[in-house]
């Protein structure tokens, strides 16, 4: 199998915008996550009506302070032509492509392939023309609108951005998206499509429709709307939703031949991706298996085709998006398969959950971990396992519970993501060597 290795790193969340910002903040064990109360139009776009009042909105300012303006990265043409996740997505991967010190012109642009995914793609762009539409007829409809919403237009403007003529895929799994991007981009290497594959995924969806949808299907949390900070909770006895969020996560990955040959060094390679795993539940399509089976199954593929045991996983950077059955099952699945001494814990509960882009986001914070040797920590975990349906004798493991762990050293590390439909999916990371 060929070697593959992340050589750059782009992200934008509720922490704010670049690497360097959102590890500071996730390893202080700062939020991200803020009430709705505070946003313009509270009242007029119909956030006050919504039971659930926290989301994690990308934080709007200077690039200075770590927070966003699009008008810092992109001309005001790209603004109107590009939609938010599109936008994310094109600052992360320019961001990614200057942290990979990889200069474009130097390659052949059909080597080099795309793989970035969103779950919903514009929701404003198709809430604002279906409204116009309504109440205004054909001509109020953008002609652009189409493109815009579309999965896959992330993916294809940074093709036409950059010029890059390789495979150019989209992948839209629900909250899985951004880690099967990754994994796919990993095959298509592996297939020898390209040498080289731009991947993640991306979601722009706080909208007020949106938060509503999740809410009527009891996704979201209600409890903590006076405390937005304590809202996502994964594992805790006081679960009972997720946190709505937005942002992109994007990695360069590469042969590693391909890396060396351009005079990179072991300084300026984060980490190794070794398997993929991917399964279906076959079960419901919003609720897990309690037992977890499609969890397990996708970790133990994963740990099939890396060749590792599981005692050799040392941290695994949970799905657990702080909802009741969602965490149980996940940690059952951990539970079957994982010796008490494997370190867990979710970053969602810092910065909610980002949807198509959580599992990108997430295995950019699970790599990293490997390379820093520091450990994020589970926020508002205060009482493990506790809800009166759990077992609590299975919640045996270190959650990493409200405070970073330093020091920490991995060999291998797993990332997990799953989706509405049934979908399962995990990553393991290796250091690199």
């Amino acid at each position: 199998m060929t070697r593959v290795v992340v050589t750059g790193i782009g992200i934008i969340s509720p922490l704010g915008v670049g690497l360097n910002h959102n590890w500071k903040r996730l390893i202080a064990g700062e939020s991200g996550i803020i009430s709705s109360t505070t946003l313009q139009n509270y009242e007029k776009d119909g956030w006050d009506k919504i039971p659930s009042k926290v989301i994690g909105k990308v934080p709007q300012g200077s690039i200075t302070e770590g927070k966003w303006d699009p008008l810092e990265h992109l001309d005001k043409s790209e603004i109107r032509r590009l939609a938010d996740f599109s936008q994310y997505g094109t600052v992360c991967t320019e961001e990614a492509l200057k942290d990979s010190k990889l200069n474009l012109d130097n390659e052949d642009p059909k080597r080099i392939g795309i793989a970035i995914g969103s779950g919903i793609g514009s929701f404003q762009d198709i809430y604002n023309n279906s409204i116009e539409f309504s109440q205004n007829g054909y001509k109020k409809v953008q002609p652009l609108f189409v493109p815009k919403f579309l999965n896959n237009m992330a993916a294809g403007n940074i093709s036409i951005k950059y010029g890059i003529k390789g495979p150019l895929h989209s992948v839209s799994t629900a909250c899985a998206t951004g880690l099967q991007a990754i994994g796919d981009a990993f095959n298509f290497i592996n297939l020898n499509y390209a040498d080289l594959m731009i991947c993640g995924g991306s979601e722009s969806s706080i909208h007020p429709l949106a938060l509503a949808g999740f809410a009527r299907a009891r996704s979201v949390v209600t409890d903590f709307n006076d405390e937005p900070t304590k809202a996502s909770r994964p594992f805790d006895k006081n679960r009972n939703g997720f946190v709505l969020s937005e942002g992109c996560g994007i990695m360069i990955l590469e042969k590693l031949d391909h890396a060396l040959a351009r005079g990179l060094t072991k300084e300026d390679i984060y980490g190794e991706i070794l398997s993929y795993g991917i399964s279906g539940d076959a079960h419901h399509i919003t609720a897990p298996r309690e037992d977890g089976e499609g969890a397990f199954n996708a970790m133990n593929q994963a740990l099939i085709r890396s060749n590792l045991k599981p005692e050799q996983i040392g941290y695994i950077n949970a799905h657990a998006t702080s909802t009741i059955i969602g965490d149980r099952a996940e940690n059952n699945a951990i539970e079957r398969l994982f010796p008490s001494t494997t370190l867990i814990s979710s970053t969602k509960s810092s910065i909610g959950h980002l949807l198509g882009a959580a599992g990108a986001v997430e295995s950019i914070f699970t790599i990293n971990s490997i390379k820093t040797k520091k450990l994020p920590p589970t926020l508002n975990l205060n009482d493990i396992g506790g809800n009166e349906n759990d077992d609590k004798s299975k919640f045996k493991f270190d959650y990493i519970a409200n405070k970073s762990r330093h020091n920490v050293e991995l060999n291998y590390a797993m990332n997990n993501s799953f989706g509405f439909g049934g979908v399962n999916s995990s990553l393991i990371f290796g250091k690199y060597e």
